[in-house]
């Protein structure tokens, strides 16, 4: 079952991603039809232009959180090395969108929800905030994205540990 505030942060987290890309002059869209694994799913975006070597941009974006019940198996890498669940959940969707490498770039957007990126995402979001601080003149416009994404994460952590708090509790 998937709790409604996990839903809601991944279409933030997307949206982010989308307007990024949007603000640095390429268009793009959501959900792009057409694009389907053999599973039905689809990736979170498309550029409609190449992004590189000719190839448009694909993503997908997922937020993955190393101690939950359902994923035991990472407890133990994600306590040896920060980022290493990330890493993992990337190499999980490049694999899943692999048909789509031939004809797209595919780059997955994978975050910890403690704050932690996975290397690709590091490097698709900084290659994303170049073009942002070309036209806007603002050098910092990289580090605006990666802040907007920290925001993100905050907001939707306490959303989802607000969500597992029985609804009964008394009034102190």
């Amino acid at each position: 079952m998937k709790i409604t505030g996990r839903i809601a942060r991944h279409h933030v987290f997307n949206d982010i991603i989308w307007r990024a890309v949007g603000a640095a002059g390429i268009p793009a869209v959501e959900e792009p039809s057409g694009l389907n694994r053999q599973d039905g799913k689809r990736p979170d975006g498309l550029t409609l232009i190449p992004w590189h070597g000719g190839r448009s941009l694909v993503w997908d974006v997922t937020v993955v959180s190393p101690f939950i019940a359902a994923s035991y198996m990472y407890v133990d890498r994600a306590a040896t090395d920060a980022g290493t669940v990330a890493d993992m959940t990337a190499t999980r969707k490049t694999e899943k969108y692999s048909t789509l490498s031939l004809a797209y770039r595919f780059e997955p957007i994978a975050v910890e929800n403690l704050f932690v990126f996975s290397s690709t995402t590091l490097k698709v979001i900084s290659e994303l905030g170049r073009p942002i601080c070309v036209l806007t003149g603002d050098a910092k416009e990289a580090s605006y994205l990666f802040q907007r994404i920290f925001i993100m994460l905050q907001r939707f952590n306490s959303v989802l540990l607000h969500d597992t708090l029985p609804a009964d509790l008394p009034d102190l």
